[in-house]
């Protein structure tokens, strides 16, 4: 009778004729494009995106506090901005200074502010951000049924 199970050294096993496999792009899996607008981002991209936003988030905390301790209150500043702009128009201004967008990938819609807000909140601990998975997206991206796409 022949063995039905495998072992740690027979390999990984082919994937269930039912699940899908890994797709041969970044967000093949998703529906979206190769290359170009709608296709998913770099690591890197999104790591310059974050640190423009935070300095924006710095400058306008020095702005309100006037030289006082611009700490908590830059992390407060950063949190709402990242809310409400991807709320209201899809990317943070580092974003959008990086030609990249925040899209839903179960719908044809936008973010909106519960999933904005989410997403925000999981940004928070970083932790998150720097696991991702075999399409390259964030787990506060998977979480929220997100992705960071190119724009333009």
């Amino acid at each position: 009778m022949a063995r039905i199970t495998g072992s740690w050294l027979s390999g990984p096993n082919e994937a269930d004729p039912g699940e899908p496999g890994p797709g041969d792009y970044p967000g093949e899996l998703l529906g979206l494009p190769k290359t170009g607008a709608g296709s998913l981002v770099s690591l890197l991209r999104r790591i310059v995106a974050l640190f423009v936003d935070w300095f924006i988030a710095m400058g306008i905390a020095a702005i309100i506090a006037r030289g006082g301790s611009i700490n908590t209150l830059t992390l407060l500043v950063w949190f709402v901005i990242g809310i409400v702009t991807v709320t209201l128009f899809g990317f943070t201004p580092g974003q959008f200074f990086l030609r990249l967008r925040v899209i839903r990938v179960d719908a044809e819609a936008t973010v909106g502010f519960v999933r904005a807000l989410a997403r925000q909140v999981l940004l928070l601990f970083v932790v998150p951000a720097l696991f991702t998975d075999s399409d390259g997206r964030g787990m506060h991206d998977r979480a929220t049924g997100t992705a960071l796409v190119r724009s333009r």
